[in-house]
């Protein structure tokens, strides 16, 4: 029997939702590894724009998957770390990792294999 309820139709669709778009999970991957700044982020990801990292950042805030610290300060001081929820995200980052690793692993056998004929 599928899962359901009043408000979610699926634990899965909730799951990726939360982690879809096309940088959250490079975000939470950077975020993995220590506490980051916004533009040490951007740096790290230079192919984002600071306005979509900025988007980025406030909905994985509001998931509750990064937490944001603000140091008063001048210029303001604001970090990013995961929270402990977000922390338990590694173990599926790090399956994603392998499944692309094979992936791309496979699609260069293929290529060769075409490349030879």
């Amino acid at each position: 029997m599928p899962y359901q309820d009043d408000v979610f139709d699926c634990p899965v669709e909730v799951g990726l939702h939360m982690i879809s778009g096309k940088w959250k999970s490079r975000i939470i991957f950077e975020l993995l590894k220590e506490t980051r700044r916004f533009g040490e982020l951007h740096r790290l990801i230079p192919q984002m724009s600071r306005n979509v990292l900025t988007v980025q950042l406030r909905e994985l805030e509001k998931s509750g998957i990064v937490i944001r610290t603000v140091f008063p300060s001048v210029p303001p001081k604001v970090e990013y770390t995961l929270s402990d929820f977000g922390k338990s995200l590694e173990p599926i980052l790090e399956q994603m990792i392998v499944m692309g690793e094979k992936y791309i692993a496979l699609q260069k056998n293929e290529t060769e294999d075409n490349t030879e004929r």
